[in-house]
């Protein structure tokens, strides 16, 4: 059997273009090279049927055809080198490689050095994260949910559009674990949450409240915050409150604290801070004057009498009107 050429046809398409009045030369050169450049390899057959089509009409087409084809054909592996000298282009040598272009080295200038945050700016940024009503309403919700709810809360904190507080310095964090895991080896909560609020910038109350919840979801939350290894959360968990250290509890919270991301940490971190900024509004509320107007006891409204003083009719005797 004989191999059906590569190209079948394409003398009939030749001579019909040649008895219709039609060029299309240009198209036929463009429709070769895309055929021939789709295969990896080729038989001699097929390169010498090539070699005789193109070299029949690479100087019978316009400038712009002549162009593309030889784009293609320049980048094409296989293509022959009669059809390159044609095309006024080098043979490529197969064994030379290409070079590879070096890394581009970085500009120091366009990068300048990083600087951590200072105390003040976590805290402004800290009273920046959400609004003081929506913050206490997150942390009131999170202290009155149940163990289940509460990772729920913490999994939409994740995906909801709060803006997280700002992460702890990494040199501030590490001491504050070491303080931690000490305190807590030694059973002492008055100074384990005493070093946690100082680093969280939490006030003694919620420290104390995160520190003494029986659940541990706030614990887990304020270690993932601090970015505590898990090995030192687990001592944390076993030796801070011997009381609450059960295996379920343990291994309930370790789970958590696994899976608990970053961010929903922070969020929560961010709800406690506003909170306290809440209270503190709802304490020293300014007053206004429709609060006075409010404020004033509504007294009883006082009737005019019908006749005032002095100004009564008088009632004259007889001896009172002589005088005499």
């Amino acid at each position: 059997m004989t191999r059906p050429p590569l190209f079948p046809g394409f003398d009939g398409l030749m001579t019909l273009s040649r008895r219709e009045g039609v060029d299309i030369r240009p198209t036929l050169l463009r429709v070769l090279t895309d055929l021939y450049v789709q295969a990896n390899a080729h038989s001699d057959e097929e390169e010498r049927q090539f070699i005789e089509l193109t070299s029949r009409l690479i100087d019978q087409v316009d400038d712009a055809t002549r162009a593309a084809v030889r784009a293609r054909l320049a980048i094409y592996p296989g293509t022959p080198v009669i059809v390159l000298q044609r095309l006024r282009l080098k043979p490529s040598n197969p064994c030379a490689r290409m070079p590879v272009a070096g890394e581009i080295p970085a500009d120091p200038v366009a990068t300048p050095p990083v600087r951590p945050p200072t105390e003040a700016e976590l805290r402004m940024a800290s009273n920046l994260s959400m609004q003081p009503k929506d913050a206490a309403e997150i942390h009131d919700m999170f202290f009155a949910a149940s163990a289940s709810e509460r990772v729920l809360i913490l999994h939409n904190l994740a995906e909801t559009p709060l803006r997280a507080s700002a992460r702890i310095p990494a040199a501030r964090a590490a001491r504050a674990v070491e303080t931690l895991r000490m305190a807590a080896w030694v059973g002492d909560i008055e100074n384990f949450t005493l070093e946690l609020g100082e680093t969280l910038i939490l006030p003694s109350r919620v420290a104390a409240q995160v520190v003494n919840d029986p659940g541990g979801e706030p614990l887990a939350c304020a270690a993932r915050a601090l970015d505590m290894p898990a090995p030192v959360f687990q001592q944390v968990l076993l030796f801070l409150n011997p009381e609450f250290a059960t295996v379920t509890y343990v291994y309930r919270l370790s789970r958590l604290f696994d899976r608990l991301g970053e961010r929903s940490a922070l969020i929560m971190l961010a709800a406690w801070r506003g909170s306290t900024m809440a209270a503190t509004r709802a304490k020293y509320q300014p007053a206004l004057y429709d609060d006075e107007r409010q404020r004033t006891r509504s007294a009883p409204a006082q009737t005019r009498p019908a006749v005032q003083p002095g100004l009564g009719s008088v009632v004259r005797t007889g001896s009172q009107g002589s005088g005499r």
